[in-house]
């Protein structure tokens, strides 16, 4: 095996008959350096076929061209779109991303925000995990302490003046639950998402609000909690089919708890919408494929992620960083009916 050594700075100041400062600041663009100077340095470069290294040249700056991109759940397709969306705009301005996936655990995303740091990091796009007042003063702390552009995507921290990108959770599922009524439900279920994260609480204030303002009492046998992952749609889809007077509707507050949901219906028999109503939150696209027709609350999940990163942009081009009022996102979803809504009497 030939190993084939790769050529450094010292080989192109050796070539070149000038100090390795003087290669150093011809490839950083110095113009500190004598054009006749600069010009042997860069006939040497040429001929070596040397290719600088993005990281020793951050290194060297102390400053990177990555960004960080944290979020909860990479297997949640929503993401994946969010991830397109925000490498458009990386793809465009010569940024790299540092992608991150916590798992919807709260330590494991304190520990990625650090490795971030130790990164050089230029800025940060984050979906947190939770915004909970036990947890979120140490957050914060550490947020700000990256001394970074931060902006936060679809779920927000309290009491903070990040920029960020959010839906109107709550006008989305009160449309969804205001649907299942004029098709003459009453008997609704809601599948909620974490009541430790704002889209969660968001989403279970639009279905009550939705009831309320329809003259329908809320029972809360028909609230289950789960925490936007498959296997809750699934257990508390189960549980449903077992209560003594089981809805003729579900709201399924996300797109994993809904394919959950979609599971256990199907594993019991249960027809949609003839046995059983459903709207989900966020488009799955599988279920098209599948010829599985289900009523969505749908959002503009890609721009989510465009307009993220180009908050960033914008604030990494910025002159004066500490002097600049928040920018705050907030984007509304649509109502897209397909039949699943219906009652069939």
């Amino acid at each position: 095996m030939i190993i084939i050594a790769p050529i450094t700075i010292s080989d192109i100041a050796k070539k070149s008959k000038v100090s390795v400062a003087t290669v150093s600041r011809v490839l950083n663009d110095s113009d500190k350096v004598k054009e006749q100077t600069k010009e042997k340095v860069l006939k040497a470069i040429k001929e070596l076929n040397y290719a600088p290294s993005d990281i020793a040249r951050s290194l060297s700056r102390n400053i990177t061209n990555t960004i960080g991109v944290v979020v909860p759940d990479i297997n949640n397709p929503f993401f994946g779109q969010v991830i397109k969306g925000i490498s458009s705009v990386t793809d465009k301005n010569d940024l790299y991303m540092l992608l991150c996936d916590t798992d919807e655990n709260e330590q494991k995303e304190m520990k990625f925000i650090e490795m971030l740091k130790r990164q050089r990091i230029r800025g940060l796009i984050i979906t947190p995990t939770a915004d909970n007042d036990k947890f979120n003063a140490k957050y914060l702390s550490i947020l700000e302490n990256l001394n970074v552009p931060v902006v936060l995507l679809d779920r927000d921290v309290k009491y903070s003046k990040f920029d960020g990108v959010f839906l109107d959770s709550i006008s989305g599922t009160y449309d969804a639950i205001e649907c299942f009524i004029k098709e003459g439900h009453r008997k609704i279920a809601i599948i909620s998402g974490p009541l430790s994260s704002k889209p969660g609480r968001d989403r279970l204030r639009g279905y009550k609000k939705s009831l309320s303002m329809n003259g329908i009492e809320i029972d809360e046998r028909y609230i289950f909690y789960g925490d936007f992952k498959l296997k809750s749609g699934y257990e508390l889809t189960k549980q449903i089919l077992k209560m003594d007077d089981p809805p003729t509707a579900i709201f399924v507050s996300n797109n994993m708890m809904n394919l959950g949901c979609i599971k256990a219906l199907t594993e019991a028999n249960v027809k949609i919408p003839e046995d059983m109503a459903l709207i989900g939150f966020d488009e799955i696209e599988l279920l098209s494929i599948m010829n599985m027709y289900i009523s969505v609350v749908s959002r503009p999940t890609a721009q989510m992620g465009e307009v993220a990163m180009q908050i960033l942009l914008d604030r990494l081009n910025e002159k004066n960083v500490d002097n600049h009022d928040t920018k705050r996102i907030i984007l509304l979803p649509k109502l897209i009916l397909r039949g699943s809504e219906r009652k069939i009497k």
